[in-house]
């Protein structure tokens, strides 16, 4: 009778080890979406405040219409993201398109000057920012979750209950600008 005692028992402690497990993955899945909800509200700010810079640079730029129809078409693909993953491509998009709208406004001292286009400027500055650190929050999350789905031996019940591993909100193509150390010249 004892036998069967300590085998009940070993059966018990093994199976509330393994939903403890599981709820530790659960919490880590909902830190991650929730970090990326924080990164979402600042992006949305961002989505709001392009138009608003397109049309105060529309009137300086004709010429330019590339630069601005890249911006404009990669916020929209950026709003209509539904997934993190989608989101996080789409948002990797834009910020490209805003890198190239930063190098063309150089050519024009006239709107660089406009009080207008600096106001916005600094708020897109201030918003980037934020996203900046609601991104290094999202990836932190998004590490913890991964650790905890690959480590021995929450492994083994993230893989019964397909938790996978996720992908951080990184700088995709602009990772090489940003490695890249600044050129000073007098």
């Amino acid at each position: 009778m004892s036998f069967f005692l300590v085998i009940i028992i070993a059966i018990v402690l093994l199976a509330l080890w393994a939903v403890s497990l599981y709820n530790r993955l659960v919490r880590l899945r909902n830190g991650r979406e929730q970090a990326f909800a924080d990164v979402d509200v600042q992006l949305k700010q961002r989505h709001d405040m392009i138009p608003q810079l397109v049309e105060a640079v529309r009137g300086y730029m004709q010429h330019e219409r590339g630069v601005l129809t890249e911006v404009t078409e990669a916020r929209a693909a950026a709003m209509k993201a539904t997934s993190i993953n989608e989101k996080i491509s789409a948002e990797t998009r834009l910020s490209t398109a805003l890198d190239g709208l930063k190098v063309a406004v150089e050519a024009y001292p006239d709107l660089k000057a406009s009080q207008n286009f600096l106001d916005l400027q600094n708020e897109i500055s201030d918003i980037e920012n934020k996203i900046a650190s609601a991104r290094r929050f999202f990836n932190s999350a998004t590490k913890e979750l991964n650790v905890a789905t690959e480590v021995f031996p929450s492994n083994i019940v993230a893989t019964l209950f397909n938790f996978k591993r996720e992908p951080m909100f990184d700088l995709g193509e602009q990772r090489t600008a940003v490695e890249e150390p600044p050129k000073i010249q007098f």
